[in-house]
């Protein structure tokens, strides 16, 4: 069902409008002046809004700005009894869908409604196929670290330098390297991208460098590789270190010479691809390990960006909470929901080991079990089901001295109090009814630093 919101002065029109629609099956909410509009906005979700021009207290032109800056995709109708062709045009310019004259005509009102939800429908299902098509999405986030990562990208995109991407599984490595490619020179070739720890190792070499009819027993016919394949664009290698040692020499001689030879073959093959990888292994580590070559990290890693966990970067829930609850709401077909501040706060206290890619199941699981709003309590409810038992078992499991154990709790519990209380020293030395300068002891003595 379409949710209208009626912004209007006038007690008689809004009255008489929220009639003819909820006759119609819309749903309908109203607001007496632009102020009270604005509010309802950001606290409900709407499909379309009918807004007065001439109101006390703000215009209906200021409200139009506003909220076209803010949502340039939901559709305004604009009414008015003191109206001119010159305030209809002006109103369009600045964002509105449409413009009727006072005494309405109910029948244009429910034609210009019904063609506003249709074009909010097309909008949607674009900005749907899209994305679905592109499988590019913003890097979206306000905190240091991201706009860091977003700086060095915008540098080093133009160029054809080498780019090792480290961090955690689901923290958008792979965001990255396709926002490297975008933005290169190389944009218009293609992006092929290769899963290392997906193939099995006997086969890496073949999915990289192809192979000739014949080279093996299955290999019935002639296979160009990605190397090939991505010639003119990116070859994205994620997950690197799974690669085993015999395709990583292989890999450094590609690198060192821009050619290939097919399994089974011995012609030189010249090709031109810019190189980005990706791993969640400490390298140099599996080089201490002698699980991974040297050269072949000095070759890669001329360019290092590292993506955060989700839990170095708590600031940049609110913004990623908004962005994907509409984004699954528009794929979903819902109309959208709205997030609560409480429950974006109750987002911040979890301990998120999947990073970005968890956030975005949880966020999805919310959006299809709770109402018009995502309070904190559906949050408590639905966000984590088992996950409390399995991380007590894990930390259980951990540790085998009760002194560890015991620290590890106290180092937890005054972390979570401090970031409750958003690190005002003072407050939470008092909550927890100790000394502040016994709790900055505690501070130095667990290594606890602010995040955010």
């Amino acid at each position: 069902m379409a949710k209208i919101l009626i912004i209007d002065d006038e007690k008689p029109i809004r009255r008489t409008l929220r009639e003819i629609l909820e006759y119609e099956k819309y749903q309908v909410d109203e607001a007496e002046d632009g102020k009270a509009g604005l509010q309802k906005l950001e606290e409900n979700a709407y499909d379309v809004v009918m807004l007065d021009i001439k109101m006390p207290k703000m215009d209906g032109m200021e409200v139009l700005e506003k909220v076209a800056s803010e949502n340039s995709d939901l559709p305004i109708i604009m009414i008015s009894g003191h109206g001119s062709l010159e305030t209809a045009v002006e109103a369009v310019k600045k964002g509105a869908f449409d413009y009727i004259d006072k005494p309405l005509d109910l029948n244009r009102v429910l034609i210009t409604i019904r063609n506003a939800l249709d074009k909010s429908t097309l909008v949607t299902e674009t900005k749907v196929l899209k994305r679905k098509v592109t499988k590019t999405r913003e890097i979206v986030g306000d905190s240091p670290v991201i706009n860091h990562i977003r700086e060095t990208i915008e540098r080093v995109a133009p160029t054809d330098a080498r780019v090792l991407v480290t961090g955690a599984n689901g923290t958008g490595k792979e965001l990255v390297a396709r926002w490297i490619h975008e933005q290169s020179n190389r944009s218009q070739g293609p992006l092929v991208e290769v899963n290392c720890a997906a193939i099995p190792s006997e086969l890496i070499e073949s999915e990289l460098f192809g192979h000739e009819k014949g080279a093996f027993t299955s290999a019935i016919k002639q296979r160009i590789g990605k190397f090939e394949q991505a010639t003119g664009g990116t070859l994205f290698l994620d997950e690197i270190g799974d690669m085993s040692l015999s395709a990583q020499a292989k890999v450094l001689r590609a690198l060192q010479e821009n050619k290939i030879t097919r399994v089974g073959g011995d012609k030189e093959i010249t090709v031109d691809v810019r190189v980005i990888a990706a791993t969640n292994k400490d390298l140099l580590r599996e080089i201490e390990d002698n699980q991974f070559r040297m050269d072949l990290y000095h070759r890669l890693s001329v360019i290092l960006i590292h993506v955060p966990s989700l839990n170095e970067r708590l600031e940049d829930i609110p913004l990623l909470a908004e962005r994907f609850v509409k984004e699954i709401c528009e794929d979903h077909g819902m109309t959208r929901k709205i997030i609560t501040p409480k429950a974006v706060q109750e987002l911040q206290q979890i301990h998120w080991t999947g990073n970005i890619r968890e956030l975005r199941n949880v966020l999805e699981r919310l959006v299809i079990l709770s109402g018009e709003k995502i309070t904190e309590d559906e949050v408590q409810l639905y966000a984590n089901p088992g996950h409390s038992r399995q991380r007590q078992r894990e930390i259980f499991e951990r540790y085998t001295k009760f002194q560890d154990f015991k620290e590890y709790m106290e180092r937890e519990f005054i972390a979570y109090r401090l970031q409750r209380n958003a690190w005002n020293v003072s407050k939470t030395a008092e909550e927890l009814d100790i000394q502040r300068s016994h709790l900055y002891n505690k501070i130095e003595k667990f290594g606890l630093k602010r995040v955010g």
